[in-house]
């Protein structure tokens, strides 16, 4: 049985990332795709691990190969998902996070429309500027900019299959493990797994 393909998108400073590691982390034959990316590499990030970065023309060949199973530009910087480990991950039944944004989902959805979409909100504007505060990484411009931006993105979510608010961390997560939980107990998963007690209760 093939895997499922989920998209989960947020806007800047939403939780998204810590979700989405705790998801993986939680849920046993879930995987987290790798973006490339063109932005420079920060302190403490591995290469493989949180991005393949890449020179943009790097990025552009690969994009112009078809590559990419979408690719977007955010904050002036390119970002691609490759089609190649995502299918792999898929045929061989593992479900796969993309953690993408909504001009990214919309790509995917077009190219798998099996694919689950799930966006995560934040519970105020006010709390999301106070958590881009917090990180301490980003100026004044630069949060602005990313509030402005949140604002747009958060416009996108009626395209999403389900909305997660991310007050409380541990609630939230628990909405994400119920999702692909009720995914997988869909009947054309649990047939092929329950195929022996169903021919037992049937006979």
């Amino acid at each position: 049985m093939a895997g499922t393909l989920y998209i989960i998108s947020a806007p800047s400073g939403a939780g998204k990332t810590s979700l989405v590691n705790a998801l993986v982390q939680r849920v046993p034959g879930m995987v987290l795709s790798v973006s490339h990316t063109t932005r420079p590499q920060r302190p403490g990030e591995v290469n493989g691990e949180h991005y393949y970065f890449v020179e943009p023309a790097e990025f552009q060949r690969m994009a112009e190969r078809g590559e990419f199973l979408e690719y977007a530009q955010v904050f002036g910087n390119r970002y691609g998902t490759a089609r190649g480990p995502v299918e792999a991950h898929l045929r061989a039944g593992n479900d796969v996070i993309l953690e993408i944004d909504w001009q990214g989902a919309q790509q995917v959805r077009d190219a798998m429309p099996e694919a689950i979409s799930i966006f995560i909100l934040p519970p105020s504007l006010e709390e999301l500027e106070r958590r881009l505060r917090d990180r301490g990484q980003d100026s004044d411009q630069v949060i602005a900019r990313r509030m402005q931006e949140a604002v747009n993105e958060m416009s996108h979510h009626a395209e999403y299959d389900y909305l997660v608010v991310n007050a409380c961390f541990d609630d939230a997560l628990e909405e994400l493990v119920a999702i692909v939980q009720a995914r997988r107990l869909r009947y054309a998963a649990r047939r092929e797994q329950l195929q022996d007690i169903l021919d037992n209760l049937l006979s």
